[in-house]
């Protein structure tokens, strides 16, 4: 069978499954794609290229594999954000591509500073905090999560793409250096904000697969988490530093009205063009 006949056949499969959260416009294409090319060990795939039988079997375990659920980057065991690849394993939270928007705001705000800080909150496997690193090559970069299990795969991750970067257990700012005090020019969140009571309405593949702790913080609102980073910010952020925090479009303004709250100035939410899924609040401390 030819690539374009094993892919369509994929296609369908993964099209006419329940447990896929069909968003985004030809993401099972992608997908299909992206699950043939792994198989091949090719960058890309070509259509007219015959596939061969065992080939064949194993790409559509895999795509059987997604069908339940499973997200792709579990299934390959990486993960490519920003450029770099990435570990991702069971039990920590896989990184989105619409996540590189919050690492990119961070980056614009650190490259024009001499010798900047960056902190990057429930880490999890690091991706934020290592594409600061790799962008921004003079700063310092800390990451933190209460996980000792993400914690580790962040400094696999990091020694593996040879990145300067500290992980440290913690909640939230717990584990840092007491030196960071008011010397931070960056924090960066992208918190679990599901309200406890709306667990059960999110997509199964993401219900299934994704560790409770990273989804909610058990919360009413589920804005616990967000409310404690206000507040235990504006103590390890220098004047003019800045706090960034990723949600959903529906919670944006809660999340902007927490900030003002704590006491940040300049708190707007701005939005990827290409995922209009996700915001990235953006607040300035002042004092």
């Amino acid at each position: 069978m030819k690539a374009s006949d094993v892919l369509r056949d994929a296609v369908s499969v993964l099209k006419s499954s329940p447990a896929i959260d069909h968003w985004q416009r030809y993401k099972e294409e992608i997908e299909a794609d992206e699950l043939l090319a792994f198989v091949l060990d090719n960058d890309r795939v070509d259509p007219e290229e015959d596939i061969p039988a065992d080939a064949r079997r194993r790409f559509q375990r895999m795509v059987a594999r997604r069908a339940q659920g499973e997200p792709v980057p579990l299934i390959t065991g990486f993960s490519v954000f920003r450029g770099l690849e990435m570990i991702v394993r069971p039990g920590v939270f896989v990184p989105r591509d619409s996540t590189e928007y919050l690492a990119a705001q961070a980056v614009r705000r650190l490259r024009s500073r001499r010798r900047p800080i960056a902190v990057d909150l429930a880490t999890g496997g690091g991706a934020v905090a290592l594409a600061i690193a790799n962008e921004v090559p003079r700063a310092r970069v800390f990451g933190t999560d209460i996980s000792a299990r993400a914690v580790s795969i962040a400094r696999t991750n990091a020694d593996g793409l040879r990145l300067h970067a500290t992980f440290v257990r913690g909640d939230l700012f717990g584990g840092l250096p007491r030196t960071l005090v008011e010397q931070v020019d960056v924090v960066t969140l992208h918190p679990p904000y599901v309200a406890r009571g709306q667990l059960r309405e999110l997509p199964e593949e993401i219900r299934r697969f994704e560790p409770v702790h990273t989804l909610t913080d058990r919360s009413v609102d589920g804005l616990g988490l967000i409310e404690r980073a206000a507040t235990e910010s504006p103590t390890w952020l220098r004047l003019g530093g800045w706090l960034l925090v990723e949600v959903s479009p529906d919670r944006s303004r809660s999340v902007a009205s927490v900030m003002r709250r704590k006491g940040f100035q300049e708190v707007r939410s701005t939005m990827d063009r290409g995922f209009k899924l996700t915001r990235v609040l953006v607040g300035r401390w002042r004092g």
